[in-house]
């Protein structure tokens, strides 16, 4: 097992907060490997590279000797976790729990080794907690503890309604760290409150209370929100490799090695030198860029798939003559009621044609190419995570990256 020092460098890297950090030192002095704790509430069937930012950590200490322990939360997703919410979030059935939950167990463990981690399911000890239990557990926090949440505390104020049950789901996430033995539990930022639950939950206890480590929010391939699907700005992990090597060669340049860091395979010791490689001007960014989509398509779908993929890349480029460097440009993508961004509204608004009219005689001719597919005769409705961050193209010499806004 690497020192103290070496081990904390790696764990660091990338990460938001560590609290505390003198916790962690003493645990990891003692050489001895140690509980990390991740719980994920099965709200959402598939994943994209933003979901899968913890989980790229937990690899991380799981490669070096920790016993990486994954919580799915069947039992907390009866409630929803409310961090960042300004609505009480509807509730799922048992029957949807199951179904994302299998998928995301799936998709998972493309990322963590399957042998060396301890799969839970925090169903297994919420669902049969006693009244009595439950009130034991909720007699540990004050209602002055749970309102110093930001997003509890800011409906208060803004008199929007919080459900009682709302109040729960930290003490129920917290109990998971008592069940489990935490040394380590992880989240993003805006988790950073219901791992501190746990930590004094544990204190309470008895126990050694756990050490909170956050990652940040990864920004989608736009630059600018943070990936979501309902943004259109994200990668899938199951989207198909030419897809997904076409979006991670759109990331701005200046995300370049926070990707690198948040969603790689790489070392931190080959990131850190990426990073002084592109501070000092001895690397090209576009090399770069290649690297990291390759990087990411062999990590879900092989070698040789991420090869093809980027093969494919060159032919769309190459093929129709396109330039490696394309604007990018700022566009509101309104939708219509099908659901769908009207295309000859767009090519209007970019100045590639002067009216809807043009605009529709050019798809109708095959002139209008998405990421080097030509558009359908009549196809004047495209959906717009379609449109989002791919390289829309008229005629031979008129081409635009455009970045979404709604």
């Amino acid at each position: 097992m690497l020192s103290t020092d070496e081990q904390l460098h790696i764990i660091q890297s990338g990460d938001a907060h560590i609290v505390p950090l003198a916790a962690l030192r003493q645990k990891l002095d003692r050489g001895a490997p140690l509980r990390v704790k991740l719980g994920v509430d099965p709200t959402a069937p598939d994943l994209h590279l933003g979901h899968a930012v913890p989980l790229r950590k937990l690899r991380q200490l799981q490669d070096l000797g920790h016993q990486v322990v994954l919580i799915i939360g069947n039992g907390t997703a009866l409630v929803g976790d409310p961090s960042g919410r300004n609505s009480t979030r509807p509730p799922l059935t048992p029957e949807q729990i199951a179904v994302n939950a299998q998928t995301y167990v799936d998709q998972a463990f493309r990322i963590l080794d399957e042998e060396r981690t301890e799969l839970a399911w925090n169903g297994d000890w919420l669902t049969p907690l006693t009244l009595e239990g439950l009130l034991g557990l909720a007699a540990q926090f004050t209602v002055a503890r749970i309102l110093e949440r930001d997003d509890f505390a800011n409906r208060y104020k803004a008199q929007q309604p919080i459900s009682l049950h709302e109040f729960l789901y930290p003490v129920m996430q917290a109990y998971d760290s008592v069940m489990v033995r935490a040394d380590i539990e992880l989240g993003g930022t805006d988790q950073l409150f219901n791992l501190l639950a746990g930590r004094e939950l544990m204190e309470k206890r008895g126990m050694e209370p756990q050490v909170c480590l956050t990652l940040p929010l990864l920004e989608g391939i736009d630059g600018v929100q943070k990936m979501s699907k309902s943004y259109g700005n994200y990668v899938g992990i199951t989207d198909a490799p030419a897809e997904m090597f076409g979006k991670l060669m759109s990331v701005p340049d200046a995300l370049m090695v926070r990707y690198f860091r948040l969603a790689s395979t790489l070392t931190v010791k080959e990131v850190d030198e990426i990073e002084r490689g592109l501070a000092e001007g001895a690397l090209h960014p576009n090399e770069l860029k290649r690297r990291l989509a390759a990087d990411i398509v062999a990590a879900y779908h092989g070698g040789p798939a991420a090869a093809e993929a980027e093969a494919a890349f060159d032919r769309v480029f190459k093929e129709h003559g396109m330039p490696e460097e394309i604007d990018e440009v700022t566009l509101a993508l309104p939708v219509g009621a099908d659901g769908l961004v009207y295309v000859p509204g767009v090519l209007v608004a970019l100045g590639f044609a002067t009216s809807n009219g043009e605009a529709r005689r050019l798809i109708d001719g095959g002139g209008v190419r998405l990421a080097g597919e030509a558009l359908a005769k009549g196809e004047y409705g495209a959906a717009p995570e379609r449109l989002a961050a791919v390289v829309l193209q008229v005629g031979r010499r008129k081409y635009a990256r455009i970045k979404g806004s709604r």
